[in-house]
C-alpha cells in the first residue's frame, strides 16, 4: 500500500460514524432501517476513500458527480411517503455503494484501461452498471487495473502497483485490482472487475474475498472495453457469496446490444452426494497446503464424494490463451494506439498485444479448431463430474519476484484459471483461511456452464460448513476480508437468487435408478437427483415379463397398498418432452404421491401392462428385486 501513513491500511479500518458497521449489502440496508441518514453516509463514505492509497483509483465520484444519484433516490423514497420497505421492493440495493474496474463505463465519466491516451468519455454506462444503477446501487470511484486488462498481476499500471491487503510486499493480484482491495478493505461492500484469465479471481484470493465469475455470455459485456471480445467477463468482488449472487441476480441477463449475450441458466441448487473432482497441486506453496487438506476434508464431511483428477489437459487449454491468436483480440482494441503511440504502453503490455501480430488468419482457425475440440471432449468431463474444485492461485508472489520475471510468474498465475473462460463454464473464488503468517488462502469451484446459482450456493454451504465440522478452529480467520469486522455465521440469503432453469420433479422407480441402465437419460437430460424417498403406502409394484432392460411398473391400488422406494429427480422442463418421448409402453408419465403428501410426477404403468407381471412389492422397491433376483441367480449357477 501506499507509504503515506494518512491512508487506510489493512490494519486500522474500524466501522466509522454513519457508516454500516458490517461492511455488506445487507450491513448497508440495515444501517437504513435503523434511521441512517443517506447523505450522511456518503459524505463519510467520500471521506474515508480520499484518505485511502491513491494506488487504488483511477477516479473517485466527485461531490456532483454523486448529487444527482442520491437525489434520485431521496425522490425515490419521497415518492413512497418515506417507507423505505416499500422502496426496497423497487429498489433492493437503495443506497449501497460500488465502484468498477476502470474498463467499464459509467455515463460521462473518462474510461481510461489505465492508459489515459487511450481514455474517452463515455456516452452510455455499461449494461451491468445501469443495471446496478436501476436497482438503487450508488457509484463512487472507478478503480487501477493492469493496463488494457492485461495481466494477474496488478503491477502493470502507470496509475500505480497496488499490494495484497494482508501483505504489503506481496502483489494485489490483476488485472482487477483496485476492485479487489477496495472491497476487502471493506470500504465497500461489492465491486465490479472484469475476467478473461482470472482477473476475477486471483485477486479474490490475495485479499481474502469472494471472485464470482459468470458463465461468459450470462452478463453482458457492452460497455466494457475488449481484453479478447469472445470470453470476456464481467465479475463480481464481495465480502460474502451472498452479497455476490445478489450482485449477479441484479446484473445477469439477455442484453440485445451485446451480439456476445447468452443467457441459459441451469442448475439453482444441487442435492448431496456430489462428485467433486480435485487435482494433486505440486506446486501449492507449502504454507497452503494444510488450507487445501481442509477444503477437502470439508467437502467429504458434507457428504460429498471426491474424485482425484489430473488438470493437465485444462491446463494446456489455458496455456493457449497467451500462446495462441487469441492474443490477437486484444490487438484489435488497441492497434490505433499502438501504430500511433506505443510510447503509452505499458511496456509488458505492449510486448505481450503486439505479439498479437504474428498470428494469421490461418493460426486463428487452427487454434478455433482446437478449441471446439477440447470443448467437446472437456465437456464430457460433467458426465462424471460435478463440479471441480482447485486453488485458485498455487502460489503468493512477491513484488521483487514479479520484478525478476513478470511474464514467467504471471504465467504460473493462471494455471488453474486462463482454461476456465475459454470453455464456457462458470467459478466461484472464496476465501479458505489464513496461514501463520497472515497470508490468505483460496479455493475456486469450477462448475459447467450455466450453473453459476447452484455453484453459489454450494460455495455458502461448504463456508458453512469449514466451522460447524470442526475442519477449519481458528475462527480469528473468519474475518471479512482485511477488516477488523468479524464474518457472521455464514447463510446464504441473497436478496435475490441467480437466475436457474425451470425444472419439474419426476419420481422413478425401476430402471432409471441411480446406477440402473437408464439412469443416462436423466443426467443427459440435465437432471439432478432431488432426493430418494418413497411412495404413500398405496402402491404395488410388479416386474414387467419380457422387458428389456428389465423393468417395473407402479400400480396405485384403494387397499393392501405398500410403500415403495422412489427418487425423485429435478428435469429442466425443455428436457421433458424428450425423455417422454423415450418412455415405452405400458409405462407412462402420470401423478405419483410421496409418502409426505406431494404429488409429483412420475413413472406409472397401465393397467393391461400387469398382466402377467409379478407383484414384487414386498422387495420394497426395485433395487432390492434386483439384488435378491441376482443372488438366486448365483445360487443357481454355483
Amino acid at each position: 500500500m501506499s507509504s503515506d501513513t494518512s491512508a487506510v491500511t489493512s490494519t486500522d479500518l474500524r466501522p466509522l460514524p454513519s457508516l454500516p458497521t458490517a461492511p455488506t449489502i445487507g450491513g448497508w440496508l440495515a444501517h437504513y432501517r435503523d434511521g441512517g441518514a443517506l447523505r450522511d453516509a456518503f459524505t463519510t463514505l467520500a471521506a474515508l476513500l480520499a484518505t485511502t492509497d491513491g494506488a487504488i483509483w483511477i477516479h473517485r465520484a466527485s461531490t456532483a458527480e454523486l448529487e444527482p444519484q442520491l437525489a434520485r433516490l431521496e425522490l425515490m423514497l419521497a415518492n413512497n411517503q418515506g417507507d423505505l420497505a416499500k422502496t426496497l421492493t423497487e429498489l433492493p440495493l437503495f443506497g449501497v455503494p460500488f465502484v468498477v474496474k476502470d474498463n467499464i463505463d459509467i455515463a460521462g465519466v473518462t474510461t481510461t484501461a489505465a492508459c489515459s491516451a487511450f481514455g474517452y468519455n463515455a456516452s452510455a454506462s455499461a449494461t451491468a452498471v445501469q443495471r446496478l444503477l436501476d436497482h438503487g446501487a450508488v457509484w463512487v470511484g472507478k478503480t487501477n487495473l493492469d493496463q488494457f486488462a492485461t495481466g494477474l498481476s496488478g503491477t502493470r499500471s502507470p496509475y500505480g502497483r497496488v499490494s495484497s491487503t494482508r501483505c504489503a510486499d506481496r502483489i494485489s493480484g490483476g488485472s482487477s485490482s483496485g476492485s479487489a482491495v477496495a472491497v476487502s478493505l471493506g470500504l465497500i461492500p461489492f465491486s465490479l472487475g472484469t475476467d478473461t484469465a482470472g482477473s476475477g479471481r486471483v485477486p479474490a484470493a490475495f485479499n481474502n474475498i469472494v471472485g464470482l465469475k459468470p458463465t461468459p455470455g450470462r452478463v453482458s459485456t457492452r460497455g466494457v472495453v475488449p481484453a479478447c471480445r469472445s470470453i470476456d467477463c464481467v465479475s463480481i468482488f464481495a465480502l460474502t457469496v451472498e452479497d455476490a449472487a445478489s450482485v449477479l441476480a441484479i446484473i445477469e441477463g439477455e442484453d440485445e446490444g451485446d451480439p456476445g449475450s447468452a443467457f441459459h441458466p441451469r442448475a439453482g441448487q444441487w442435492a448431496a452426494g456430489l462428485r467433486i473432482g480435485y487435482p494433486d497441486p505440486v506446486h501449492l506453496d507449502p504454507l497452503w497446503t494444510a488450507g487445501w487438506r481442509a477444503a477437502l476434508d470439508t467437502f467429504s464431511h458434507m457428504g460429498h464424494h471426491l474424485v482425484p483428477r489430473n488438470t493437465g489437459d485444462l491446463e494446456a487449454v489455458g496455456n493457449s490463451l497467451y500462446g495462441g491468436p487469441w492474443v490477437a483480440e486484444r490487438l484489435v482494441t488497441i492497434q490505433a494506439l499502438l501504430d500511433r503511440q506505443p510510447e503509452v504502453i505499458e511496456p509488458v503490455v505492449r510486448g505481450i498485444i503486439a505479439g498479437g501480430a504474428a498470428f494469421s488468419a490461418a493460426d486463428a482457425h487452427r487454434a478455433t479448431y482446437t478449441l471446439q475440440a477440447a470443448r467437446a471432449t472437456l465437456g464430457r468431463l460433467w458426465k462424471t463430474l460435478d463440479v471441480l474444485l482447485v486453488p485458485t492461485v498455487a502460489e503468493h508472489p512477491t513484488f521483487a519476484q514479479i520484478d525478476a520475471d513478470p511474464v514467467g510468474v504471471n504465467a504460473r498465475l493462471g494455471r488453474y484459471t486462463n482454461f476456465v473462460n475459454l470453455l464456457g463454464w462458470c467459478a466461484i473464488a472464496i476465501p479458505a483461511g489464513l496461514t501463520a503468517d497472515g497470508r490468505p488462502f483460496g479455493i475456486t469451484l469450477i462448475a459447467a456452464n450455466g450453473q453459476d446459482g447452484a455453484l453459489a450456493r454450494l460455495a455458502s454451504q461448504w463456508q458453512a460448513a469449514m466451522w460447524a465440522s470442526g475442519v477449519q478452529q481458528d475462527r480469528s480467520a473468519a474475518i471479512l476480508g482485511a477488516t477488523t469486522i468479524p464474518a457472521t455465521e455464514p447463510g446464504y440469503r441473497p436478496i435475490r437468487e441467480p437466475a436457474a432453469e425451470p425444472t419439474m420433479s419426476l419420481a422413478v422407480v425401476g430402471a432409471h435408478l441411480t446406477g440402473m441402465p437408464l439412469n443416462g437419460q436423466l443426467t443427459d437430460a440435465g437432471g439432478r437427483l432431488s432426493l430418494t424417498t418413497t411412495t404413500s403406502p398405496r402402491y404395488r409394484l410388479h416386474a414387467l415379463p419380457a422387458s428389456v432392460p428389465p423393468k417395473p411398473g407402479l400400480e396405485r391400488v384403494n387397499d393392501g397398498g405398500s410403500a415403495i422406494i422412489v427418487e425423485v429427480w429435478d428435469i429442466p422442463l425443455a428436457a421433458i418432452g424428450g425423455l417422454l418421448a423415450k418412455i415405452p409402453p405400458p409405462l407412462g408419465l402420470g401423478n405419483l404421491e410421496l409418502v409426505d403428501g406431494r404429488w409429483v410426477k412420475g413413472f406409472i404403468c397401465e393397467p393391461s401392462g400387469l398382466i402377467g407381471a409379478t407383484d414384487i412389492s414386498t422387495y420394497g422397491g426395485w433395487r432390492a428385486y434386483i439384488k435378491a433376483l441376482s443372488s438366486e441367480n448365483r445360487t443357481t449357477h454355483a
